[in-house]
This record gives structure tokens, C-alpha cells and sequence, in this order.
């Protein structure tokens, strides 16, 4: 049997996708984004590779041919999952390759809104530091990483990675994850007494806005609030007042709600001093991207060896 497999972003994956081994027509696209473009590409397809394409239930009904959804991401919010265990569609995700691409970028987001590198940068290139009468000066205020409490939401293995760096940066580390641990926090613990919290939670109708007004307020007047999952954890519009109103001091976000806001994002388009938005590339070092799509074909072939492996129940 000859397999036929779409890619549908591929622009999305900057690495090396190798042969799969066994008999395939192989098909890829650099984005798709509409329904029906979706429909029309993977009519005669059994097997669909995508990162960020939205499979509704709408467009899965009108493709019974499918019977894999190979997702080139961990998460899978993009797939309505019941809808394919009712077409007998399997769903398979990415794991365990953000492993150092993430907490790093993480790492890098909490220093410079510690040290409020980027606003310094910025007014120095404005020409504020010639005009000084001093040989510094103190727009910003700076706080130090060691000795601060670092608050993880989401104690998987992302979390527990990011907790072991900030150890060695002499921070005291608390977690809080909906699934019971040993030795974790609440989440009331986490807002009131971290200096830094970071984001790993999954974007589920539960987690929705789980960072709202309430929980910004909370928290330390100081402290800063950074997310690399996704965008819908937060409420942007609290964030935002919460942000210019001093309630706290910073947030580092690499997501938000829609992606790419093509028609505007407040976070995005917002230009304060104690805000850093990246394009959703925390995960995208490149030796992360090659981890990911190896593993990608490797789920696709043990899929079609009959042995399917990172299966995402619906």
C-alpha cells in the first residue's frame, strides 16, 4: 500500500524532514489556513502532517479518507480530538524535544526583565545616557536573580528542566501543576510569593484565562509574569492594565491568544518598557527543530508499522 502524506505548514518546521521507509507519495505546502484549502489538499490523503493548521470538526467530516494527524508540536489544541476518535482519525504529537530550547529561552526572558536590559538598550540608543550627568543612571529599576523565588505553573518535564537552571542560579524554586506531586505549591503560593512565574500549563476550557485580574493581583508589585505555552492562559486585557498600572513589574510573553494577530494583538502592538513579546519561537532552536521533525517521521512510521507511539487521546 502506497501512503499518501500532506504536509500543510511546512514553512513552520526549519529543519531537515528525512525519507520515510516505506512506499509514499509525500506532498508539502508551506501554510495552509482556510477550511476549504485544508479539505481540497488532504482530500486523497490518509495521513496529515501539520504544526499549527486547525482541524475542526467541520473540516474532519469532510475528509474520510484521513486515518493520522501527525501534529509537529506537543500541543494538539488545534485538533478537535473528539471528532477524530469518532472517525477513528489518531492523533500524534511531539514530546520531549523542547527539552533545552524552552527553558532557556525562558532563562534569557527572565534576565532581561530582571535586569531591564531591553529598556536600557532602547534609551541608550535614544541618546539618554549621553545627556546623563552621571556615569549611570536609574530609569529602571534592576533586581537580582539570585535569591528570588521563581514560581512554575506546570510541573511536567519542562518545569522541572526550568526549575533545576534556576536552582543553579541560586533562585528558590516552587511549583504548582493541576496533577498532585510531592512537594508542590498551590497556586494562591505561587501568585503571592514569587518573584518570577513562568507558564507550562496546556490550554484547556479549565485553563482558559487561568491568569486573570484576580491572580495579577496577587501578586508582587515587582514580579514578572512569563509565558511560553500559550496565549489563552492569560487575559491580555488584565495583563495589560496590570502592566501599566504598576500592578506588576513585567511580563515576558513568547505567545498570545490568536497567532500569527494578524489583525492586531494589544501585547503585540503594546510599547512599554516592561514588556517582552517574541513570535512564538521559544521552542525553535535549531538542534530542537531537527529533534522534532525526526521524531515526526518516527511517529508517522511506527503509525504505519502498526505500532503507534505519542498517541494524544481524545
Amino acid at each position: 500500500m502506497t501512503h499518501k502524506i500532506v504536509f500543510l505548514d511546512r514553512e513552520s518546521l526549519d529543519a531537515t524532514v528525512r525519507e520515510f521507509n516505506f512506499p509514499h507519495e509525500y506532498t508539502e505546502y508551506e501554510s495552509t489556513w482556510t477550511p476549504d484549502e485544508i479539505v481540497e489538499r488532504l482530500k486523497d490523503a490518509d495521513i496529515a502532517l501539520i504544526n499549527k493548521v486547525p482541524m475542526r470538526a467541520d473540516t474532519l467530516k469532510r475528509l474520510p479518507k484521513l486515518k493520522l494527524i501527525a501534529v509537529a508540536a506537543t500541543g494538539t489544541d488545534v485538533v478537535d480530538k473528539a471528532q477524530a476518535k469518532q472517525q477513528g482519525i489518531t492523533v500524534v504529537n511531539i514530546r520531549n524535544y523542547a527539552f533545552n530550547t524552552v527553558p532557556e529561552h525562558v532563562i534569557a526572558l527572565m534576565f532581561a526583565l530582571r535586569r531591564a536590559i531591553v529598556p536600557y538598550a532602547n534609551s541608550v540608543r535614544r541618546g539618554d545616557w549621553s545627556k546623563s550627568t552621571q556615569f549611570c543612571y536609574f530609569d529602571y529599576p534592576i533586581y537580582d536573580i539570585a535569591g528570588s523565588t521563581l514560581g512554575i505553573v506546570g510541573y511536567g518535564a519542562l518545569g522541572k528542566s526550568i526549575g533545576k537552571r534556576a536552582e543553579a542560579l541560586g533562585m528558590k524554586v516552587i511549583a504548582y501543576d493541576v496533577f498532585p506531586q510531592e512537594g508542590l505549591v498551590d497556586l494562591e503560593t505561587i501568585l503571592t510569593q514569587s518573584d518570577v512565574i513562568t507558564l507550562h500549563a496546556p490550554l484547556t476550557p479549565e485553563t482558559k484565562n487561568m491568569i486573570g485580574r484576580a491572580e495579577l493581583a496577587k501578586m508582587k508589585s515587582s514580579a514578572i509574569l512569563i509565558n511560553t505555552a500559550r496565549g489563552g492562559l492569560v487575559d491580555e486585557e488584565a495583563l495589560l492594565a496590570a502592566l501599566k498600572d504598576g500592578t506588576i513589574g513585567g511580563a515576558g510573553f513568547d505567545v498570545v491568544a490568536q497567532e500569527p494577530p494578524k489583525d492586531g494583538n494589544i501585547l503585540a502592538d503594546a510599547d512599554l518598557p516592561n514588556l517582552i513579546v517574541t513570535p512564538h519561537v521559544a521552542w525553535a532552536s535549531k538542534q530542537a527543530m531537527q529533534i522534532l521533525a525526526d521524531q515526526l517521521v518516527d511517529n508517522v512510521e511506527a503509525f504505519v508499522a502498526g505500532k503507534p507511539q505519542n498517541v494524544v487521546e481524545g
